[in-house]
């Protein structure tokens, strides 16, 4: 029986300080968080166990679930709580201080404040502090000491303050203190918890004054660049693009300048199923979709980090002769070893609970096409490469020219099937096409003659066994009848034009049956786990790129206009969307999704003639310059 009593994942904001985020519910828990940095192992995780994982909330009696909204440019969260004339307001965030345009540029505690504040007449405020170390499998400790409280667990620490009259009960599942106390009209209060810290005061002031700092630092950040004028080809959108932004550097490591793909592990895709995967590490296929979308709204020194991260941490283990990992950990870790948490039931009781991700070592050569389009979106805005970073980059293409013809896990990471994915090849025809165009035009080293010979050998198996003529589009996988919605990419990557007919066979199928309610699964499967699983926010951006940029904008439009209604009461996404009941599923928030969002709206005011600062890869203006330089 599914467990009624989880909150939605949609009822969920979110603060983070560069180096881990919390999730804090409409109802005033935070039940996820990681400390000190988010791949470490959970210290409140309710959100995986409701009664083992641990939770830190604070609540109005009988107020219900409270208004939740981010102070304006920010990622300090405000929820407030109404009884009668009564009104609590607790703004939530983590100190984040310093330069946040570098990397490693900021000063960012490890800990929360919840500021308290209350109007109106009298209001009985209740906490509850429940920390669970080690994702609930450390016996936790709760003591007082010098008015601070004080849980521990193994060698882990997490403190306390401002807390009286508290009392902790013993249960089976460990110890949770608990606290009752009023508070007056006008009245403040901060509530902190550090982790592993030897501060241990605390004071209304001083949490005001860094709640002000942090919301300059995030403010000074989102608006850095005023000169991509986003206010005009955003339009009606530009609050869900400053979201994006925003939940973007939220996932954005400042020690490394890594992105992680979601802060949450094992939030189900099908509830009750066993599709829950750990998204805290960093894909290289997301590299040049991150760099486009932050490149257009003027965050450039972020995607020029990102990929010297992934540049540095691929040609390690790829001169070792390993081959390029699909993906790392935020400081370029390979042993993510995928274990299975058994004690916690699981979102809704969604087992198996994975941290650690098996994909790591999976073969997908896709990511030769990643890297090097990253590199080429950088170049063609005159971003200068190190000598030694095209030397590795020109490697790279060489490998494309000896992989391509093997098969591999795709794009979706297939875990049984190795196959010639269709996407896999055009990314690898993708690498070759942009280190050919580097070497012709940026003194880019290596051997154009054997680069064009396999792309064009590519390109011939990819429209010879890739695209089935009976259903007038490109297929899943060579000589396969499934289709797939990465597909869509194909046109704007600039593998055919969009006015070919096999293009536009394809988003006209991806409509017909992988499209229900204006969302786009990734693809079909008819038995399995996955033949459940929801829509897929990515693919439906891919299809409104797809649609702006075939001259189609009205269609792209309104299904960009329904996908932005599924965001939640913030403007955050998920991985995923139940078509049936618009329910987010999937980790959260997911950086794909917002990354395609910031696309998408490039794409489409692009399309309608609105003043985007680059014309992206894809569009006729960008593909009339590239095309004059194909010799095919």
């Amino acid at each position: 029986m599914i467990c009624e009593y989880y909150k939605a994942i949609s009822d969920y904001g979110a603060i983070g300080n560069l180096r881990t985020v919390a999730l804090i519910g409409k109802d005033g828990s935070i039940d996820w968080c990681c400390f000190p940095v988010i791949d470490n192992p959970s210290i409140f995780g309710a959100i995986l166990d409701i009664r083992q994982g641990g939770r830190f909330q604070v609540s109005v009696p009988d107020a219900g679930i409270g208004f939740q909204y981010y102070v304006k440019d920010t990622n300090i969260l405000k929820t407030q709580f109404k009884i009668g004339r009564s009104e609590l307001t607790v703004t939530d965030f983590m100190p984040l201080l310093g330069d946040i345009n570098k990397c490693g540029g900021s000063y960012a505690p490890p800990e929360i404040h919840r500021v308290l504040e209350c109007h109106g007449d009298d209001v009985e405020i209740e906490v509850e502090w429940s920390p669970r170390f080690d994702y609930a499998r450390v016996p936790t400790a709760i003591k007082e000491l010098d008015d601070v409280w004080t849980a521990t667990g193994g060698n882990d620490k997490l403190s306390l303050c401002n807390i009286n009259n508290a009392k902790v009960i013993n249960g089976k599942n460990g110890p949770s203190l608990y606290a009752s106390f009023q508070m007056k009209d006008g009245e403040k209060r901060a509530l902190i918890t550090r982790w592993n810290s030897k501060n241990m005061d605390g004071d209304i002031d001083t949490s005001n004054e860094l709640m002000e700092r942090t919301a300059s630092t995030w403010k000074e950040w989102v608006h850095k660049e005023p000169s991509i004028n986003a206010h005009k080809w955003a339009a009606e959108w530009f609050p869900f693009l400053i979201r994006s932004k925003l939940a973007l550097k939220m996932m954005i490591h400042d020690d490394t300048g890594a992105m992680m793909a979601a802060p949450t592990a094992s939030l189900p895709e099908v509830i009750g199923d066993i599709l829950n995967c750990d998204y805290r590490y960093t894909w290289v296929r997301d590299a040049s979709m991150v760099g486009q979308a932050l490149i257009s709204t003027g965050h450039v020194k972020e995607a020029v980090d990102l990929f010297k991260w992934v540049e540095k941490v691929s040609k390690e283990h790829f001169e070792k002769g390993e081959g390029i990992k699909i993906m790392y950990g935020l400081h370029g870790e390979i042993e993510l070893e995928e274990k299975t948490l058994d004690h916690l039931e699981g979102y809704k009781r969604s087992k198996p609970i994975h941290i650690g991700n098996g994909a790591a070592n999976q073969v997908q050569h896709g990511i030769y096409g990643e890297i090097l389009n990253t590199a080429y979106e950088l170049v063609r805005r005159d971003i200068k490469l190190e000598p030694e970073m095209m030397n590795f980059l020109s490697r790279v293409a060489d490998r494309a020219c000896e992989v391509w013809k093997e098969k591999d896990s795709g794009i979706w990471e297939e875990r049984k099937n190795l196959r010639h994915y269709t996407y896999s090849k055009v990314m690898m025809w993708v690498a070759l096409d942009r280190a050919i165009h580097l070497a012709c035009n940026y003194n880019f080293p290596g051997d154009i003659d054997k680069w064009k010979k396999s792309r064009s050998e590519i390109r011939e198996s990819v429209l010879k066994y890739g695209y089935d003529k009976k259903l007038g589009s490109f297929v899943r996988a060579f000589g396969q009848k499934e289709l797939d919605a990465a597909n869509l990419r194909i046109p704007l990557l600039e593998f055919l034009p969009f006015d070919d007919e096999r293009v536009q066979g394809t988003i006209n199928n991806t409509l017909k049956y992988l499209t229900e309610n204006q969302l786009v699964y990734r693809y079909l499967k008819k038995e399995g786990p996955h033949s459940k699983e929801g829509t897929f926010a990515l693919c439906t951006f891919w299809l409104v790129d797809a649609l702006a940029l075939s001259g189609r904008i009205n269609e792209a439009r309104d299904i960009l206009e329904n996908i932005i209604n599924h965001t939640n009461h913030v403007g955050l996404l998920s991985e995923m969307i139940d078509a049936e009941t618009g329910e987010l599923l999937g980790n959260f928030p997911q950086a794909f999704s917002h990354i395609g969002m910031i696309n998408s709206m490039v794409y489409l005011a692009y399309a309608e003639g609105k003043p985007v600062p680059v014309a992206p890869i894809g569009t006729l203006e960008h593909r009339e310059k590239m095309d004059s330089r194909r010799d095919f």
